[in-house]
């Protein structure tokens, strides 16, 4: 099921490194903008507010975060040659952080002038992503269910951005157009069809190679995407109109999903050689429980109107959804993959018989443990909130604080780098003459 790693055509590290250590700060900036705003965070999923915070976190930390795996995944592992790496990252990262800060600042200002800027420079920049990334996918001999899901995933990104550009229209102008229909639509394909769709193909090569568990099923690899893809035109169909009761089944099959794919990750890693627990493996294990946590939530607030009905169950779900799932597992796995990629380029350089530093020496284990403890405390701290509003402020500082750790241990890694980098280099031109 899964395609040979092709270390050889790994980018230049300076490629992934660009998105990687820049997305933790928008997290920082989500954190500190709870304080501001205070219980309307929680009382409202329209607030200006919450939608710039959902937007930092799910354009400014996710989205840079995922692409800079994709361009480092696509080649090594699924075999895709991903055209001018260098150039293309240089102009999709400036593009993203402005965009995002850009579409916050236009929620918090009521600006549609701002929305429309904004809408237009994620259009253009996810359009050269999805043909660039897109044709790697695509022209790649690689079969199996982790190629497929990327190729699902960067057309659930284009469907994602193509529905926020109708919403930014629709928001800034006065089209009369079904606009909360629209934005549940757009939130499906941006959690299910990009998000979730791109972890679980990731997730079917890295969780037996990092994790040592057994593969995913070929057959249940398979099935995800493409029932996630079903489930997704239903949702859809919703805007040609639909009874309330087959919007409330699809929604509710949906997570169904998602909680088997966390159920069969949590089974597999129970099932691992490695019994040893490392801050990856726990953020992994943790977004999974926060999956099923979901799920759970989603069929209780279902079956009991009297609290699917409070307005607070919106906050509760995206508190488990966005940081808990998706946070969580991108801080692991960051964790991971940017120590692999300072010591392969460093053993690259160091030559062989030569011994690169130890991964551990890049970030060390106790600072990421710390720093996962203090993620886990912000997190109980949000979801706290959905029924003790005034804690809001102290929750989002603690996230803040902790996605600022984060980025501090990976530039710690980056400094790293360079510093062992200068020492091979050193010896390799040997002493002065």
């Amino acid at each position: 099921m899964q395609p040979n790693l092709s270390f050889e055509q790994a980018p230049p590290l300076g490629v992934p490194f660009r998105f990687f250590l820049v997305a933790p700060w928008f997290g920082v900036a989500a954190g500190l903008l709870l304080p501001w705003a205070g219980e309307s965070a929680i009382s409202s999923r329209w607030s200006p507010a919450v939608l710039a915070l959902t937007h930092l976190l799910v354009l400014g930390y996710l989205l840079q975060a995922m692409t800079g795996a994709l361009f480092q995944f696509v080649p090594v592992a699924a075999g895709g040659n991903v055209w001018r790496p260098r150039l293309v990252a240089a102009i999709l990262q400036p593009l993203f952080l402005i965009a995002a800060a850009l579409l916050a600042t236009a929620f918090l200002a009521g600006s549609g002038a701002m929305l429309r800027g904004a809408a237009a420079l994620f259009v253009a920049a996810v359009s050269l992503q999805v043909v660039v990334i897109g044709l790697a996918l695509w022209r790649t001999p690689a079969q199996g269910a982790t190629v497929a899901a990327l190729r699902l995933a960067i057309g659930g990104l284009a469907a994602t951005v193509g529905l926020g550009a109708i919403l930014a229209e629709g928001f800034a102008g006065d089209h009369g157009w079904p606009l909360v229909t629209i934005v549940n639509i757009h939130a499906g394909w941006g959690l299910g069809g990009w998000a979730l769709m791109l972890v679980a193909g990731v997730s079917y090569f890295v969780v037996p190679m990092f994790q040592l568990t057994p593969p995913y099923p070929h057959r249940l690899a398979r099935a995800l995407p493409l029932a996630l893809l079903l489930v997704l035109g239903g949702w859809s169909a919703q805007i040609l109109g639909m009874n309330a009761e087959w919007v409330t089944a699809i929604w509710l099959a949906g997570f169904c999903l998602a909680a088997g794919y966390a159920i069969l990750t949590l089974w597999l890693q129970r099932h691992r050689r490695r019994r040893i627990a490392d801050p990856t493996f726990l953020f992994f294990r943790g977004a999974m429980f926060c999956l099923l946590g979901s799920c759970i939530s989603a069929v209780v607030m279902t079956m009991l109107t009297s609290i699917g009905d409070d307005s607070r169950c919106a906050w509760w779900l995206g508190i488990l959804i966005l940081p808990g799932a998706f946070v969580s597992l991108i801080n692991g796995m960051l964790y991971k993959i940017v120590p692999f990629l300072c010591w392969l380029h460093l053993q690259r350089l160091a030559g062989i018989g030569a011994v690169a530093p130890n991964m551990r020496e890049m970030i060390p284990e106790r600072a990421q443990r710390r720093q996962m403890r203090l993620h886990f405390l912000s997190l109980a701290l949000l979801l706290l909130t959905t029924f003790f509003p005034a804690a809001a402020g102290v929750a989002g500082v603690v996230f803040a604080a902790s996605c600022a750790w984060l980025g501090w241990n990976l530039t710690g890694a980056a400094r790293a780098y360079r510093t062992f980098r200068g020492r091979i280099s050193a010896a390799a031109a040997g002493p002065a003459p």
